[in-house]
């Protein structure tokens, strides 16, 4: 049983845009790391962007891979306790399937993006497909 799943995926075309949801989760989001990676086809999953716990009264905002910077925007709703990913922009070599990952905070810097190992919850993932 998953902790929570992800959803929104779909087949766009390039230049389109997608928007992902993360949760909700039976634990509250808002004191954890949360990550979205993907792992495209013949490739190594790799983190695209994360955003650290504020529910211990800190907050050091998100990080982002330089090939999505720019283009895709991660946010938190607190009141559905979900966190989303905005994808715009969207490429053929975006094309994958996207996890999201959970740690428990409280964080001391801003997240990284690397480290896959520390995250102890995962969702089942969702197929995201850019293609004309």
């Amino acid at each position: 049983q998953w902790e929570f799943v992800e959803s929104g995926g779909g087949l766009v075309q390039p230049g389109g845009s997608l928007r992902l949801s993360c949760g909700p989760s039976r634990f509250n989001l808002d004191y954890y790391t949360v990550s979205w990676f993907r792992q495209a086809p013949g490739k190594e999953r790799e983190g695209i962007t994360c955003i650290g716990d504020h529910g211990y009264g800190t907050n050091y905002g998100a990080n982002y891979a330089d090939s999505v910077k720019g283009r895709f925007i991660i946010s938190r709703n607190s009141t559905k306790n979900t966190v989303h990913l905005q994808m715009n922009s969207l490429k053929p070599e975006d094309t994958g399937v996207y996890y999201c990952a959970a740690e428990r905070g409280p964080t001391t810097n801003v997240c990284t993006l690397t480290d896959q190992g520390r995250y102890t919850y995962w969702g089942p993932g969702t197929q995201v497909a850019v293609s004309s």
